[in-house]
């Protein structure tokens, strides 16, 4: 039978945020309920409210979560009833041309949940990025939900579906950060606090991080950046050649998004270095440039889709590494709230007051 649990929907463009009653299906073939215990509040959920992401109201907000496996469909054999789980929204689909072709991570036909929740009054909701977990529960595909160590603490490990796995992957992944490279990372939020903490992870020997606000600067440093520059007073091109020896970084990290820190990212880099880009731009966003630049400062030019991650290989990875006390992920939990303070606490995301507040349920 359906089940009646509470969610967190948007119910129409710039309006706050509803605490209702939602109607949970059983599994389907290839689905699973999960029970939720904690969801990151991410900046996605706010973009989904603001209408920037599309005009499918109401959504079902939350998607960066961590639970415990409820129920299973017809066929499902990746998860059973019990299993700790994170929820992501890349279920590889193995069909399509980038999983033929041995790319996984850029599947272009991930799974969804085929059945919709709804509310009471049979209203379909959309799920964010396909998940919805502001609530008790949810309803995902079976490949949504990554199976890592139940003993990490489920409001850092579900942080890794979303945000912090795309600048981890962004670093590690897509910008293939080595040991002995210099690293820069602009913008130093959520996204970019992770890239640096992949960059360090991996060994990487300087490690400079940018950004408009000096708060944002010292935790920078705390999750390994080697040195700071703060772009209200500093030249970012000037300054990272001059912390280069003249050269420039080996690869940048954009985890804004915009076309003026993306400039600075392709004119920072070394010759022949990389430029990632994680930040995710709106689409009235151009860029003009002179297309002689592109062809004499080679290297590659990288977009960075949810850092290039493949979950069931990169989640227990990065979940042991946590365990193990070699990735700070804990840093990144800057408060732990109730599901009805999400409206507050998108205001002191926007503010800049918080990395991840952290829903638990």
């Amino acid at each position: 039978m359906s089940q009646t649990v509470r969610g967190v929907i948007s119910r129409s463009k710039k309006q706050p945020v509803e605490l209702v009653d939602i109607v949970i299906p059983d599994p389907g073939p290839g689905e699973v309920v999960v029970d939720i215990i904690a969801c990151g509040v991410c900046h996605t959920d706010l973009t989904y409210r603001e209408g920037g992401i599309n005009d499918e109201y109401p959504f079902l907000l939350g998607h960066e979560a961590a639970g415990t496996v409820e129920a299973i469909g017809e066929g499902v054999t990746n998860v059973e009833p019990g299993d700790f789980v994170i929820l992501n929204w890349r279920a590889v689909c193995g069909q399509c041309r980038a999983c033929k072709r041995g790319r996984p991570h850029l599947c272009f036909n991930t799974h969804n949940a085929a059945q919709k929740m709804t509310l009471t009054d049979g209203t379909e909701l959309t799920p964010a990025l396909g998940i919805g977990a502001f609530a008790d529960k949810t309803l995902v595909h079976e490949g949504q939900a990554t199976l890592v160590d139940p003993e990490a603490d489920p409001a850092v490990a579900g942080l890794l579906g979303c945000g912090v796995m795309a600048g981890l992957g962004a670093a590690i992944n897509t910008g293939a950060v080595t040991r002995d490279d210099t690293v820069a990372v602009i913008g130093c939020g959520g996204v970019g606090d992770a890239a640096i903490a992949g960059a360090a992870l991996v060994g990487a020997k300087k490690i400079i991080a940018i950004d408009m606000d000096n708060k944002k600067l010292q935790w920078a440093r705390e999750f390994g950046a080697t040195h700071t520059i703060n772009a209200k007073e500093l030249d970012v091109v000037e300054t990272l050649q001059d912390l280069t020896d003249g050269f420039g970084a080996d690869v940048v990290i954009d985890a804004v998004g915009r076309p003026e820190t993306w400039k600075q990212a392709f004119y920072g880099r070394d010759l022949a270095g990389t430029v990632v880009l994680v930040g995710v731009p709106t689409p009235d966003m151009t860029l003009e440039m002179p297309l002689v630049d592109f062809f004499s400062r080679g290297g590659s030019l990288k977009s960075s889709w949810y850092g290039d991650c493949l979950p069931e290989r990169d989640f227990p990875t990065l979940i042991s590494l946590y365990r193990q006390g070699r990735l700070p992920l804990e840093k990144f939990v800057s408060e732990r709230i109730s599901l009805d303070a999400i409206e507050d606490a998108f205001h002191k995301m926007h503010a800049g007051e918080v990395l991840r507040s952290v829903v638990v349920l």
